[in-house]
């Protein structure tokens, strides 16, 4: 055993170290917060639209058949406009010859505004009862509908049976489409029309004490009394036939602008207003039709009011109040800016309109909110539905071309007549840069004493604060090792302790591993084989986890079997290798310092200096049968800080050698096929995984929990095929694969946001420094773990 001077590499001092921790610790933290705001963010507008698309907070009971016992008879036996004035139940029917189209469910963009031309040609207004998630989705067509003078009621937000709703959902499904109506057309309403209902015969004890708490608060409950039935879809005939009032009685007719497909109904339309018109009918609103009503009982109370006239001494006794007299009596509704005038105006609007109120205020700019935040869900859900179409369909064509690839490798390399040429037995150095591994690095060197390949040891101390060179000493004196060299230098990080021992070489092939890893007697022998080809530059070993007894052990190690070595396989054939694990890779000397050793550019020198030999024109390839084990981190925390420092390295190779992408011949082929694939499959397709589980999940509570648990156990078998295989080629022990589905729900989610997490700082520029993991010492030699 041999001890050199040290070879000095750039010095650090503990003050600006320090400092640096200090500050990086500082700015993880708020791109951590950034990052799960983001995840959330993305969340909530996913729920937004479900809640517009009712499939969040959707109910669809409707009662029917309930005892109406407690509804008094004068508003069973009523009109279809009923009010409450002074707490009493007002109703009233619409005037002779006179007929109140409305129309439900709306807006849609196909039927709404064909409705709309056929009541401007035929110069009639429409009163619309609205559901506030159809208007803030199509705000557009609600301001031409007013602005047409036509006139809103509200249908609730999510056309809910309000009779089964509690007070606080009832509240929101009315307040939240004012607030829509505010954000759409800068108006609210006093005209309301619950979902389900038909005739005002058909209130009962359920829905009753919904109609009365709405009265109080000024709202005029609308029923029909003649129903168009289109929604059944008749036929244009009996639409008309239908909406047509018996004799010469006025009538509240039912139509319908959404819900459904409509085309019927747009048919029968203009047919039926020139027919009623030809029958002397005039066309109004609701509110029209009130007016009119209070103003014939305004004419017949001023003819009772002769003396001895019995009608008039009632009118006395009831304080002079005509039924539906809500405009001019009551004042303020909700969401009203403004009395009517003596002309009939409510702050401006058209007396037809007389149930709208000017929005202003906090109900105009949260309804303005509202409407942006509603049409950023429109265009941001729908377009993350086919983004991940898209990466669905991608990351499931990679799994086939993985299992097919992998297949193929497999028994290309494992052919009797397979060689690459002749037998390499020269010696070769393995370089095993370490610092603070004093708990690991006397097993390293045990595993190499066992090498069946003639080799030279150089441990290189990167500035060590505990007793690892020692260590390495007392270990290669104990094992009866002559052929270690322990190398000291101060602290510069692990790629000028790799240079250092590159340079220190005694020859051409200079293996490299991690001071935590042991290695199977075989495994330098078969990592320096493919050597025997001229054109191969570097080869990969196969990476495996020791301390795979504790969960995250084990979902680190599917994870190297199936992500990493399954991947290697498919990459080596197709001559694009990104990676050259840490943990276990050789070079030839004279192309690691061709190309300017290993760089201290990025975080990920293993990532960097790989392409940097395809750039070379060197071949990259895979040695399945070399392997290696190391200590994988043994908490979430660790965990994290070593793929934090893995993705973000990644990026910044990446970044570096973008201009591989115009690399010409041999050179370029990692820039023609590994970088769109690295980019791909290892950044793109990462980064909007989570919002697959967040759609899958969104789909098992509001929209089909069976359709979207099969469909995601589906994926999960096609994982667990792909997995099985990886274990299968790499003789691993199956029963690992148990812990797969859990690994799916939990360690995955967590790989996605280290991801995003990297994703963050690369585009905000920030850096990161080299990050020690705490190593147990746990990994021995390689029959201890087998």
């Amino acid at each position: 055993m041999a001890t050199t001077t040290p070879s000095r590499g750039r010095r650090r001092a503990p003050s600006r170290m320090t400092r640096a921790a200090g500050k990086a610790a500082a700015l993880q933290k708020p791109r951590v917060i950034l990052a799960l705001l983001l995840l959330l963010a993305l969340t909530s507008v996913m729920l937004l639209d479900g809640y517009l698309r009712a499939e969040v907070g959707g109910d669809e009971r409707v009662r029917s058949n309930a005892s109406s016992s407690k509804v008094p008879d004068k508003v069973l036996d009523g009109g279809p406009i009923l009010s409450f004035r002074g707490g009493e139940a007002q109703s009233q029917s619409v005037p002779e010859k006179t007929i109140a189209l409305t129309f439900d469910d709306g807006p849609n963009p196909t039927w709404t505004p064909q409705i709309l031309k056929i009541l401007e040609a035929n110069d009639v207004p429409g009163t619309f009862f609205v559901v506030g998630s159809m208007v803030s989705r199509y705000p557009s067509i609600v301001k031409d509908l007013v602005n047409q003078g036509n006139e809103i009621g509200i249908h609730t937000f999510t056309h809910v049976d309000l009779s089964y709703q509690s007070d606080d959902r009832i509240a929101r499904e009315m307040d939240q489409t004012q607030l829509a109506l505010a954000g759409a057309a800068g108006i609210t309403t006093t005209l309301f029309r619950a979902p389900y209902s038909s005739e005002a015969d058909a209130i009962d004890n359920y829905s009753w004490p919904v109609y009365k708490k709405l009265g109080e608060e000024g709202y005029t409950s609308v029923f029909v009394d003649t129903d168009s039935d289109d929604w059944k879809r008749p036929g244009v005939s009996k639409i008309i036939k239908w909406a047509t009032p018996s004799k010469s009685k006025g009538a509240s007719v039912l139509f319908h602008d959404a819900g459904g497909e409509r085309s019927q109904t747009v048919k029968a339309l203009g047919t039926y207003i020139k027919k009623m018109k030809a029958k002397g009918y005039t066309f109004t609103t609701i509110s029209g039709a009130i007016q009119q009503g209070n103003g014939q009982d305004a004419q017949a109370g001023q003819n009772s009011q002769q003396p001895g006239s019995e009608q008039g001494e009632q009118r006395e006794q009831a304080g002079g109040q005509a039924p539906g007299g809500q405009q001019d009596q009551q004042g303020q509704q909700p969401g009203q800016t403004g009395q009517l005038d003596q002309s009939g105006q409510a702050g401006g609007v058209n007396s037809l309109q007389a149930a709208h109120r000017t929005a202003t205020g906090t109900t105009l700019y949260e309804g303005k909110a509202l409407v942006a935040a509603v049409a950023v869900a429109e265009w941001t859900v729908p377009g993350l539905a086919v983004g991940l179409a898209v990466v669905g369909v991608a990351v499931m064509g990679r799994f086939g071309m993985m299992l097919i690839l992998a297949r193929r490798h497999y028994r290309q390399r494992n052919k009797r007549r397979f060689s690459w040429g002749p037998t390499v037995t020269q010696p070769v150095s393995v370089i095993v840069p370490a610092y603070n591994e004093k708990e690991c690095i006397a097993n390293t060197l045990e595993s190499l004493a066992k090498s069946t390949h003639p080799i030279e040891i150089i441990v290189v101390d990167d500035g060590s604060t505990d007793d690892t060179s020692q260590i390495a000493r007392d270990a290669a004196r104990s094992f009866g090792m002559t052929n270690v060299r322990v190398i000291r230098q101060e602290n510069a990080g692990k790629p000028a302790a790799l240079n250092n021992g590159v340079r220190s070489a005694s020859y051409d092939i200079v293996v490299m591993m991690d001071g935590d890893t042991v290695f199977e007697p075989d495994a330098v022998h078969q990592l320096v084989q493919p050597f025997a080809d001229p054109e191969v530059g570097a080869v990969a070993g196969n990476a495996k986890v020791g301390n795979r007894n504790t969960i995250i052990g084990a979902w680190q190690h599917i994870e190297y079997v199936m992500g990493f070595n399954l991947d290697r396989r498919m990459y080596d054939l197709l001559r694009c290798m990104p990676t050259i694990p840490g943990a276990i890779g050789a070079f030839r000397r004279d192309a690691v310092l061709e190309v300017g050793g290993m760089s201290e550019d990025t975080l990920a020198e293993d990532t960097d200096i790989t392409i940097a030999m395809h750039r070379g024109g060197w071949r990259v390839v895979y040695q399945e049968h070399a392997r290696a084990w190391t200590e994988a981190p043994a908490s979430l925390k660790q965990l994290w800080s070593q793929r934090y420092r893995w993705s973000y390295g990644t990026m910044q190779a990446l970044w570096k050698h973008r201009k591989s992408l115009t690399d010409k011949g041999p050179s370029g082929r990692f820039g023609r096929v590994g970088m769109p694939l690295v980019v791909i499959f290892q950044i793109i397709t990462p980064v909007f995984a989570p919002l697959i589980d967040v759609f899958t999940a969104y789909s098992m509570i509001f929209i089909d929990f069976k359709a979207a648990l099969l469909a995601w156990l589906a994926v999960l078998g096609i994982q667990l095929v792909c997995a099985a295989y990886a274990f299968r080629l790499d003789r691993e022990k199956y029963r690992y694969l148990l812990m797969m589905p859990l690994q799916q729900l939990a360690y995955r989610q967590m790989m996605y946001l280290v991801l995003i997490h990297s994703c963050i700082t690369a585009l905000t520029g920030g850096r990161l420094r080299w990050q020690k993991l705490k190593r147990t010492g746990e990994v021995g030699t390689p029959a201890g773990v087998s």
